[in-house]
């Protein structure tokens, strides 16, 4: 019967997991003295039995790598606040970005927010450890931050009425793109 296979097969497969997590039945002494290492890629789990490693990546992921540059920004005996001062500054800027705008100074509030953005992108290129402002690599926050605080700055500056900045040909592209 097929559904009595299903059942036998995932019996199996959730045995052959708990073997391989250790929470199956324990090994005799003289059978974990019998095991070896067969094969290059085989290494001994922390209680020593060896434990083949596979490509396959686990089922839950149990930590994560720190990205390129995560590391503190001050020294480890200076307080928390002052070991994140790159994120900080960068969210004090956009904070204040938002209270501008909300005080109906939307204009500089927004052209401070990109800013914002941008001087977090060159803190991510130039000071090798940034701390919580590192979440991907390098080259993803530098691009990330940098395209996103120069676009928010551009269109602060193009926003209607009396616009900054005028680009000539965004005026034709809008009347042919409508008309």
């Amino acid at each position: 019967m097929p559904a009595d296979d299903t059942r036998a097969g995932s019996r199996e497969r959730a045995a052959g997991q708990e073997r391989a997590e250790g929470r199956g039945r324990a090994e005799a002494p003289e059978q974990a003295e019998e095991l070896t290492v067969r094969d290059p890629v085989s290494a001994p789990d922390a209680e020593g039995r060896p434990r083949r490693a596979t490509r396959r990546f686990p089922l839950f992921t149990r930590d994560t790598a720190r990205p390129e540059g995560g590391g503190r920004a001050a020294t480890a005996d200076a307080p928390a606040p002052a070991r994140q001062w790159p994120i900080l500054l960068v969210v004090g800027l956009v904070g204040i970005g938002l209270l501008l705008s909300a005080l109906d100074v939307f204009r500089w509030g927004l052209v401070l927010i990109g800013a914002a953005l941008l001087c977090g992108a060159v803190l991510r290129w130039l000071m090798p450890d940034v701390g919580m402002l590192a979440v991907r690599s390098r080259f993803t926050d530098i691009a990330t931050y940098g395209v996103l605080g120069l676009s928010i700055a551009l269109l602060a500056l193009m926003a209607q009425p009396d616009p900054l900045l005028e680009i000539p040909f965004l005026k034709d592209t809008l009347h042919f793109t409508v008309s």
